[in-house]
């Protein structure tokens, strides 16, 4: 298979394409609109996963596990919840199939196997889990309880990306229940700042922290905290969601408990999730058009070592080296591999994983060691540099934690570079025409504005930025009142 990629000059959506078959992280299926995922991609999906769910742990949370069906009746029983997933649903009708006597060898639905109650295959767990609390929720000494799942979801998507936006996806949703409404808004807060450190201090990605409008809020919830991120394309990208959901599930599924007092209340819930979405935007917020670009905390490998030698006495002296400088670099817990395939020549592999990302790469051969030298790259900025073998691991230590501060450095710069202000329309139109990237703006706070700017510009509000400062201003749609300014930008 060639390796030559689109620039993301001449075709962005189809570098990014080719940056997810080439560099392994997926294929397509033979399900439409599914994904596979493949080792290497999986490995940063699980480096991404073992880090959150480490972060989830040191905040109190524990993991359980839900049925992938739910009931219909459950799933309507909170309204809003129901006609903001109905579209994308899918429903498990019969539970057999049976030879079809007219055709050999092919099968067909049962119509004696037809359920009694039709299934939802998950698009979002609340109903499932809600109906479960009620029997686990009695009393104030049940609360808070604080459960995560890793799980799939489905929702049925008509135009489907590769983790972008798939019909089957990976992600982990929390459900907490509270016993009283600062707890739980307490909790939405609390997690959307583990996205945010996530995100940030592990993928290498800035965000903006803000809540929803009420016309992007999730569909049950009172209030939606969001963490936006911008893409090297000049789009934003939600990579996580944090919701206060108020009592409204509590009171769809009859959930109460008793006080210390002895009163009946509902409680107060939240939901939060995150999905494979975060591996396709980490391909978009870092990568160049020779490949990926991963950060060395998530990084499947963070090093690779290829050896240069002719004839198997150099390479068994080489080997012995390799074999010394590994054992030094996994004591510091890195991870690396010595890619001594002699399938493949020296170039194709430092080829190969660059198109992969790998952080640093290592050329080692023997006239390196009559020096005590060997060669590393990085593959953020291709700068090469001769270095002592002296102290090489924690040579290499030093330099992926300088490898992922300077990632995120250059994606805030872009970021900043591309935050701009707009106060008439033209320009607004201007800036996200011709510059993308958030533009701050006054809106008149209504939901037909903000449909009507989105349907004129295919620009939404992202958020509204927390600790937003008031400026009074003047709708640059409307001319109408604004109290403040919210950030618009053009989104995946």
């Amino acid at each position: 298979m060639s390796k030559e990629i689109t620039s993301r000059a001449a075709d962005y959506s189809q570098w990014y394409n080719d940056l997810v078959i080439k560099g392994e992280l997926a294929d397509y299926s033979a399900v439409r609109g599914c994904m596979v995922i493949k080792p290497y991609g999986y490995a940063l999906w699980e480096n991404m996963r073992d880090a959150l769910d480490k972060m989830f742990k040191d905040t109190g949370h524990v993991n359980a596990y839900f049925p992938l069906f739910v009931p219909k009746s459950l799933f309507e029983a909170e309204e809003k919840n129901a006609e903001g997933f109905a579209k994308e649903c899918a429903i498990v009708t019969h539970y057999r199939l049976k030879a079809d006597p007219n055709n050999k060898g092919k099968l067909i639905v049962d119509p004696e196997a037809k359920l009694e109650e039709e299934l939802v295959v998950r698009p979002t767990s609340e109903a499932i889990i809600w109906s479960t609390y009620k029997g686990w929720i009695q009393s104030y000494r049940d609360l808070p309880l604080l459960i995560n799942q890793w799980a799939n979801v489905v929702r049925w998507e008509m135009r489907t990306r590769l983790f972008l936006r798939t019909a089957e996806f990976l992600w982990q949703e929390g459900h907490t229940a509270h016993a009283t409404r600062e707890e739980a808004v307490i909790e939405t807060e609390k997690m959307l700042d583990v996205y945010a450190d996530f995100v940030e201090n592990w993928m290498a990605v800035p965000v903006i922290k803000g809540v929803k409008t009420p016309n992007e809020r999730f569909a049950g919830a009172e209030d939606t905290y969001c963490i936006e991120a911008l893409m090297q394309d000049g789009k934003a990208l939600q990579a996580g969601t944090s919701h206060f959901l108020g009592q409204n599930f509590a009171k769809a599924f009859d959930v109460k408990f008793s006080d210390k007092e002895n009163k009946l209340d509902y409680v107060w819930a939240t939901s939060w999730g995150v999905s494979t979405r975060l591996v396709g935007a980490l391909v978009m917020a870092h990568s160049d058009d020779q490949g990926l670009i991963l950060p060395p905390r998530i990084a499947p490998l963070q090093v690779v070592i290829v050896p240069i030698y002719k004839g198997e006495e150099q390479k068994a002296v080489v080997d012995k080296a390799v074999k010394e400088i590994m054992d030094n670099l996994k004591r510091l817990g890195i991870r690396v591999k010595y890619d001594d395939n002699d399938n493949a020549r020296p170039g194709w592999k430092f080829a190969e994983h660059e198109m992969k990302g790998v952080p640093v790469r290592l050329a080692l051969g023997a006239r390196d060691l009559e020096k005590n030298e060997v060669e590393v790259a990085r593959r953020d900025t291709k700068e090469k540099k001769t270095v002592s073998l002296e102290g090489i691991a924690q040579y290499i230590d030093g330099l992926l934690l300088e490898i992922q501060d300077y990632m995120y450095k250059k994606a805030l710069a872009y970021r900043e570079e591309h935050i701009s202000s707009a106060n008439t329309w033209d320009e607004f139109v201007k800036l996200l025409d011709e510059k993308g990237g958030f533009v701050s703006a006054h809106w008149d706070g209504t939901g037909e504005t903000e449909d009507a700017i989105k349907e004129k510009t295919k620009a939404t509000i992202r958020c509204i930025p927390l600790n937003n400062p008031p400026e009074a201003g003047q709708c640059i749609l409307t001319g109408k009142p604004s109290t403040q300014r919210v950030l618009f930008a053009r989104a995946y």
